[in-house]
């Protein structure tokens, strides 16, 4: 029988007591903390519970998060859980004059962080009444993000105010783990995870399967075309002196010569060899996109983009880049073997047969996929709305088009209520939405983030076991992006456990009690 927790700002029988919760709250009432806690593990409930303690010592709480549905989640779940407290909400859509009225007339505002910003800026209001500042999605605390502007300007007005920035991961990089902790005034880190003795009681079994594909012939052969035209580039590269031939070349690679390249240029270079390397590197970064396409995606995702391509060159405007492409013998082939084959990507129907049988065998599934790209995303949704027991939705985001933030919401309301069973999200599904606990998550294709990773996986096992698919394609970036993501995962927390201090011993196990030390 669940045992709940007792505090005067909290609505009685309605917040399970976890004891690692109540650890990581009173570490974190006690010094600004980045807490690091697996998708969900309850970062929110820990942060009320720092509210609640913010409150009862008659200081206001700002919640920011990256997103209005975001804003507007953590909006009801602070007003269904709080007694005694005032929330509301501000956004960039509201006048200044009715966002200053909220900030005066709440106890808890949670709002988007540009809008504070710029209200900060333009003295609309101060942070001085504000005990505490919760930064949700705090791996977004770098560079010039407006967690980073709110926070400098809450240390001018609070010295000694309290600030809790919440995150599944911050990311493997030590340096920007720093950042994110020097630019939010986080003093300590807590961390826990799945393995943790004290949060393993909470958590349910996610199996992990990887499914290895074998490639079509035809799209095998677009793929070895594409690569002589990028090797063509690379070669070109090498002669400009831009990078070394015998170099493990990556996209990724590509984009830091094209910095080097720029900061030439902007020194007043203008040789003939810096502008033949930024050429080249232009055409092979074109090149190298529709090579992870054709490995990763499939043909309809290259065809698309080709066509986009070719658009781009015949323009007359259009780049030199793009004409040299579809100038090359290489690529008159690939069209050639496009517009002669039906073949597609066997992701495609692999996902359909996950799909299908777990709809048949367990009725009543949820089920996320996952794709990185958005005409995959389209391309999936049209295949899986022809299979019996299946309703789709579909997840993206707001660019281009997309669905805007209250649509976002309405869709994966309409998935916890049933509506839909099946959804295809794009990467606006992996941060912070609150998505329904799902039964089958499956990855289309491996992405070397380990931060995203980490996001899409908790997608699954929350109130129950769940599964986890992911589609590797033999032989392609999708092999090397898997071995990266897990090697970034492993570091992340061997270097986030070395520098944890949390203090653990200054707490006592609580038995139907939260205190803060009042």
């Amino acid at each position: 029988m669940a045992t709940y927790v007792k505090h005067p700002r909290i609505v009685p029988d309605t917040v399970e007591e976890r004891d690692y919760q109540l650890r990581m709250a009173k570490g974190c009432s006690e010094c600004s903390t980045l807490l690091i806690l697996p998708t969900g593990l309850g970062k929110t409930i820990v942060a009320l519970y720092v509210a609640a303690d913010i409150l009862e010592k008659g200081k206001k709480v700002l919640i920011l998060a990256p997103t209005k549905p975001l804003v507007d989640q953590h909006n009801s779940t602070f007003s269904s859980l709080l007694v005694n407290a005032r929330v509301g909400t501000m956004n960039g859509n509201m006048l200044p004059k009715k966002r200053k009225n909220v900030m005066e007339m709440n106890d808890v505002i949670a709002a988007t962080p540009q809008a504070v910003a710029n209200d900060l800026e333009n003295g609309i209001y101060d942070l001085k009444n504000i005990g505490l500042v919760i930064y949700d999605e705090a791996h977004r605390g770098t560079g010039e993000y407006a967690y980073v502007h709110v926070a400098r300007r809450y240390k001018e007005d609070n010295e000694d105010g309290l600030s809790l920035g919440m995150t599944a991961s911050p990311g493997c990089e030590v340096e920007k783990m720093d950042n994110i902790c020097l630019n939010l005034f986080l003093k300590r880190r807590d961390m826990r995870t799945e393995d943790d003795p004290d949060v393993s009681p909470y958590t349910y079994n996610v199996i992990i399967n990887e499914i290895k594909l074998d490639m079509p012939q035809d799209l095998l052969d677009v793929i070895s075309l594409l690569n002589k035209i990028w090797d063509s580039y690379i070669q070109e590269l090498s002669l400009f002196g831009a990078l070394s031939y015998s170099e493990n070349i990556s996209v990724k690679r590509l984009l830091v010569v094209a910095r080097t390249l720029q900061v030439r240029h902007k020194a007043g270079e203008r040789s003939s060899s810096l502008f033949g390397a930024m050429s080249a590197q232009s055409k092979a970064i074109k090149i190298g996109h529709a090579i992870g396409l054709a490995e990763t995606q499939g043909m309809s995702a290259l065809r698309l983009y080709l066509e986009k391509l070719n658009e781009e060159a015949h323009q007359e405007k259009g780049s030199k880049g793009a004409k040299d492409i579809i100038s090359k013998k290489e690529y008159k082939e690939i069209l050639r073997i496009l517009t002669s084959t039906n073949v597609e990507h066997p992701k495609i129907s692999r996902v359909m047969s996950l799909v299908s049988k777990e709809v048949n065998y367990r009725p009543g599934s949820k089920i996320m996929v996952f794709s990185h790209y958005r005409n995959t995303c389209d391309l999936l949704t049209e295949k899986l709305a022809t299979i019996d027991g299946v309703s789709v939705g579909k997840l993206i985001g707001q660019s281009s088009g997309g669905l805007r933030q209250k649509e976002q919401t309405e869709l994966l309301k309409a998935f916890r209520e049933g509506a839909y069973n099946v959804i295809v999200a794009t990467s606006v599904g992996e941060e912070g939405l609150d998505v329904a606990s799902t039964d089958l998550v499956i990855f289309y294709e491996n992405v070397p983030s380990e931060i995203r990773t980490i996001q899409r996986r908790g997608r699954t096992g929350r109130k129950s076991d769940g599964m986890i698919y992911i589609l590797t394609a033999k032989g392609t970036r999708d092999e090397a992006f898997e071995e990266v993501s897990r090697k970034k995962e492993a570091m992340m927390i061997k270097r986030l456990r070395k520098s944890n201090d949390k203090k653990e011993d200054t707490l006592k196990t609580h038995k139907g009690i939260f205190d803060f030390d009042r």
